[in-house]
């Protein structure tokens, strides 16, 4: 006999199954946020909370590689396993179809950019930050001859658009070198300034840099480039979710973003801003009705065909869950713990740091290099005892409100076994 399940049933299980609520009972079912007196009397125990009540992560797994790709909190899951299901019995009174992609989504872009300090017909839904540099470097009008100014630490996501563009349109790309570490935010906004030349038309720069984690005066060289006739596109990968922003602060034309590494968004979902007045300068890169249709302003960079709207609806749980816990109790604990590295790391012999001693020029994000560690035993102890971490010779560690003291401490400990062994 075949047993017959219902919607209810199915959702139950399927909840069940990644240790979430059932969708139809909302917020009210997930853990609530440990107590305000719990913080004030001990952080370590109000983090460790945090970790365990509202992420997936086991106990056994060291997790030191947000840089990469984030962890989704349990509301961020809740949210895109409600959403499905409703759309799967299109649950909606409206009458409107479950995607994103040829609608405005006005509302979830308003709260975005009151978040993000910008205006809403500032903001288009993206993918992720690749897309979004692709997205500006494809649309800029751009004449042979004409040049554009990268760094030599930029990831390649915001280095190939430009290349791609080049062997394309006979533009130039060309290189300013940023020391590492640098000395100080006016070393690094003199490199870039002072590279720039006659020719150059855009500024294309990371606002913390993958490869290292250093974070760049992104204002003072935007504000620079400004006053010579020149565009600024930021990458800024790594950026929301890390540290405190401000799109107008920043003075940027355009910035492409991905929530889904420091902000616990799901995988999938990105941001692009783009300047008001700066619009009408760019062409969209994928043409589905509307394109044209310029009083449409930044929407019409998101008019890119069905995509799953649930993976949005994700985006704007993880905002509200990081709103609620504190966004500047959130940047301070990153770099709380990120500092605790930095200093750990210092004692470990023959290991040059990458990661400036200014408190300025890094967020959560801490680089470093010993010779020869990429064919040590460390990282086959690492791979045994569930360390999570990228690197070869050179390691970066990304540390988040997730991260305990302890995943710090087994990661030295068999830093220091792998070296001595």
């Amino acid at each position: 006999m075949v047993q017959r399940y219902s919607r209810r049933q199915a959702v139950a299980a399927a909840a069940a199954l990644f240790g979430l609520p059932e969708p139809s009972k909302g917020a009210a079912a997930l853990p609530q946020l440990p107590d305000e007196k719990l913080f004030e009397r001990d952080r370590n125990a109000y983090w460790a909370r945090v970790r365990k009540e509202q992420f997936l992560l086991p106990e056994w797994r060291a997790f030191l590689n947000t840089g990469s790709l984030g962890v989704a909190a349990r509301p961020v899951l809740a949210a895109i396993a409600d959403y499905l299901n409703r759309a799967a019995s299109l649950d909606f009174e409206d009458m409107q179809l479950p995607y994103w992609g040829g609608i405005p989504l006005d509302e979830m872009r308003t709260e975005m950019a009151e978040f993000f300090g910008c205006k809403k017909d500032e903001l288009a839904l993206t993918h992720n930050t690749t897309e979004g540099m692709s997205m500006i470097a494809n649309g800029l009008d751009l004449r042979p001859g004409d040049e554009v100014l990268l760094t030599d630490q930029e990831h390649p996501g915001g280095t190939n658009c430009w290349l791609l563009k080049q062997a394309r349109s006979g533009i130039r790309v060309r290189e300013a070198k940023i020391p590492i570490p640098p000395r100080d935010p006016g070393q690094v906004a003199d490199a870039v300034v002072s590279a720039i030349g006659p020719q150059t038309r855009v500024v294309s720069f990371s606002g913390v840099t993958t490869r290292t984690g250093l974070v760049l005066p992104v204002r003072e060289i935007c504000g620079a480039a400004r006053a010579k006739g020149v565009l600024t596109v930021v990458d800024g990968a790594h950026m929301n979710g890390q540290l405190p922003v401000s799109f107008h602060g920043l003075g940027c034309d355009f910035l492409a973003g991905s929530p889904h590494k420091w902000m616990m968004a799901p995988a999938g979902c990105g941001v692009l801003f783009i300047r008001e007045e700066m619009q009408d300068r760019l062409w969209v890169s994928i043409a589905s009705g509307g394109w044209d249709d310029k009083s449409l302003k930044a929407q019409r960079f998101q008019m890119v065909g069905t995509n799953n709207r649930g993976i949005f609806e994700g985006y704007l749980a993880a905002l509200r869950f990081l709103k609620r816990l504190g966004p500047e109790r959130v940047y301070g604990r990153i770099h709380e713990l990120a500092k605790t590295v930095r200093h750990r790391a210092l004692r470990v012999p023959k290991l040059q740091m990458l990661t400036p001693d200014d408190d300025r020029m890094y967020a959560g994000l801490v680089t470093f290099e010993i010779p020869g560690l990429g064919k040590s035993p460390f990282w086959e102890l690492a791979k045994r005892r569930r360390i999570w971490v990228v690197g070869s010779d050179r390691i970066r560690i990304s540390t988040h409100i997730h991260t305990r003291p302890r995943d710090i401490d087994v990661f030295f400990e068999t830093l220091d076994e792998g070296l001595r062994a």
